[in-house]
């Protein structure tokens, strides 16, 4: 009887996942043809083949899905990141700035991968509080970007302000890599920016 419950718990979670996928797929396509403001209830809701109401449970209507596509993509950002400064630690790579560099990488490159969902989220609209979760999400960036530098030393101010350029160097960065025509311009940004990161913290 225990398992029989469990199985049908995993298939409502299964469903519910997909449901919620679903969902999303569905608003970045209607988010990136009509923009924020022009978005429809009506036309996502539509396009997932999902209820108003499963909507509406899920993310409580435009702005929770907005938000959430948002948060699901720097989640990504951030977890190839950790990802690449781990494996240089693990590939005996001491240097801070090299593992720096190495997440900067994978960062930018989640930027071209998932660049239909990067697009969405530069042109500065969004529901209200957006811009604030923004840059609250960019605050804590600079901080752990400021922690790996340090190395486990205390750098003080100067490692503070260096982190604050090299992040917003690497966000802008990755806003014209999500805009490039093909991956050739792409990666070629991308390389270049990498240079310029090695360049500023010679």
């Amino acid at each position: 009887m225990t398992t029989r419950t469990s199985g049908e718990g995993g298939r409502q979670w299964a469903r519910a996942d997909a449901t919620r996928q679903a969902l999303l797929t569905a608003a970045q396509q209607v988010f990136a043809d009509r923009g924020y403001a022009g978005a429809g209830i009506a036309e996502i809701v539509e396009r997932s083949g999902v209820s108003v109401g499963s909507l509406y449970h899920h993310y409580g209507g435009k702005a929770g899905l907005y938000l959430a596509l948002f948060e699901e993509l720097s989640a990504e950002q951030e977890g190839s990141a950790a990802r690449a400064v781990a494996a240089s630690r693990a590939a005996g790579d001491a240097l801070p700035i090299t593992q720096f560099i190495a997440g900067a990488r994978a960062y930018l490159e989640v930027c071209w991968e998932r660049r239909e969902a990067a697009r969405l989220f530069h042109g500065g609209e969004g529901p209200a509080g957006f811009s604030l979760m923004r840059r609250k999400r960019s605050q804590h960036w600079v901080g752990q970007n400021t922690k790996l530098l340090r190395g486990g030393d205390d750098g003080g101010r100067a490692t503070q302000v260096l982190s604050l350029v090299l992040t917003t160097v690497i966000g802008e960065a990755g806003r014209e890599i999500a805009l490039a025509d093909d991956g050739a311009e792409a990666r070629e940004i991308l390389d270049e920016v990498l240079r310029i990161l090695v360049r500023l913290t010679d």
